[in-house]
């Protein structure tokens, strides 16, 4: 029996393999991505994919999280919802009946680096809906009501995520290990006292700021031609001319060497932990050896070691995970994981153990095997819907990856070898400068700060 379940296990493995090379082989003729830039110079991309009436249409505009600034955090999030409020002609309402009516689903979303304006709609309402998107990105409403309106469902949302203990662990550790000023240094939604402070000229002026189409990438992915799309483009987005200027590029974000604990005290029954240093940007050539190192180490969820360690032989976690959090500036680097109280010391020890040993000692064979099969087997898994492709076709213009990115990946992975892995590790890894943000019941935790200094000075500095 048990030999039937390995053959079993070995001939999913196979597929998986076989299903890995056919798909990878496919995914860049799919997408066959077609490049060109607007006369307002936006760069356009389009992938057509005619095998349904719809279509995907995404804008990417360099008014991300990382562009607020000092003391506004949270503007960026605050101006993505209020331009969805619809037009000066419009009302929220009048614009949410029409792209019902419709049925297509229309999104302003901030994120850390980029805010995204998006659609997707049936192919005969594709004209209907760029039109409405149009509108709100040309000629937003911007209303003091409504601006005020969603600054105070923003502050109840930012109240009501401060009483989870892993979102204090997370953004703390953030707000530490980048310092509150610096475009990474702060949650995308803000914090209640910034957000509270925002005014409806702030929001109008981030939108006449970085709502230019000069700097944006567009996507698109559906039943569309190229050429007809681009035209249609051209005329709706014309009035939204000119670039957002350079942002100055932070330093990376490092450690001192030693453990350097932030201590939260609440009265929970886990200990929410979040623990790590500065990581990589995303360009940065060595990212797709982290991903394997990474993988292998907190990133392959129960195929990583830190859940056969931690969870399955320590029993003292039900998950633990790592990873490099890559965005257009370097970011960081963390684990994150949810233990009893009183196991919180025990836990650092065997993550911080673990971080060690995958720089001194190769990784296995079937560790790298499995690692490598995961990451290219599931990659054009990962692009199976428009939406998902358009977002796809964004990143690799956003971070410089090239438009045969697709074909690259699976090859640049395969390449990645058991001192590759181990060199990345000793590089990016740091179990030596550390900071660990322990929300946490401390009269149980009884987390002791010279201890783990102790545990610094045994595990070598940065």
């Amino acid at each position: 029996m048990i030999a039937a379940h390995k053959r079993m296990k070995h001939y999913a493995a196979a597929a998986l393999a076989c299903i890995a090379v056919v798909l990878n082989s496919t995914l860049a003729h799919a997408l066959d991505i077609k490049r060109s830039t607007l006369s307002n110079g936006a760069i356009l991309l389009v992938s057509e994919q005619h095998q349904l009436p719809m279509l995907t249409v995404s804008i990417a505009f360099d008014a991300g999280a990382r562009r607020d600034p000092p003391g506004k955090e949270g503007i960026a999030e605050l101006t993505s919802q209020s331009i969805m409020q619809g037009t000066k002609e419009l009302t929220a309402a009048e614009f949410n009946q029409k792209s019902d009516f419709m049925g297509s689903s229309i999104e302003v979303v901030a994120g850390r680096d980029y805010s995204t304006a998006s659609f997707t709609s049936l192919k005969k309402y594709q004209k209907e809906t760029l039109a409405l998107l149009a509108g709100i990105l040309v000629e937003p409403g911007l209303r003091d009501g409504d601006i005020e309106r969603k600054r105070a469902e923003q502050i109840a949302g930012i109240k009501a995520q401060e009483e989870e203990p892993g979102y204090v662990a997370g953004i703390t550790f953030d707000k530490t290990l980048f310092g509150a000023q610096t475009p990474y240094g702060h949650p995308v939604e803000g914090y209640a006292e910034s957000v509270g402070k925002l005014t409806a000229d702030d929001v109008r002026a981030f939108y006449r700021e970085h709502y230019r189409m000069g700097s944006a990438v567009i996507g698109v992915a559906g039943d569309v031609s190229a050429v007809e799309v681009k035209a249609s483009l051209e005329q709706s987005l014309a009035a939204l001319p000119g670039s957002v200027a350079p942002q100055t590029v932070p330093s990376a974000p490092t450690v001192a060497p030693g453990l350097h604990a932030s201590l939260i005290d609440r009265n929970v029954e886990q200990s929410n932990i979040a623990m790590g240093f500065g990581g990589v940007e995303r360009g940065n050539p060595d990212y797709y050896r982290l991903q394997v190192m990474n993988y292998i180490l907190g990133g392959g969820g129960f195929a990583s070691r830190l859940v056969e360690v931690v969870r399955s032989k320590a029993g003292l976690a039900y998950s633990v995970a790592s990873g490099f959090e890559a965005g257009k500036f370097p970011g960081s680097f963390n684990v994150v994981l949810q233990t009893k109280n009183r196991s919180s010391e025990q836990a650092i020890s065997l993550i911080l153990q673990q971080l060690r040993k995958i720089q001194d000692q190769p990784v296995t064979a079937a560790e790298l095997d499995g690692a490598k099969r995961f990451l290219v087997g599931s990659f054009p898994l990962k692009y199976d819907s428009l939406g998902s492709i358009v977002g796809f076709m964004q990143q690799v213009e956003l971070y410089g990856l090239g438009l045969d990115y697709a074909d690259k990946y699976p090859h640049i992975i395969q390449a990645v070898t058991k001192e590759d892995v181990q060199a990345v590790a000793k590089k990016y890894l740091h179990p030596g400068s550390v900071l660990i943000v322990a929300v946490a019941n401390q009269k149980e935790a009884k987390i002791d700060t010279s201890k783990l200094g102790s545990t610094s000075e045994e595990t070598g500095a940065q």
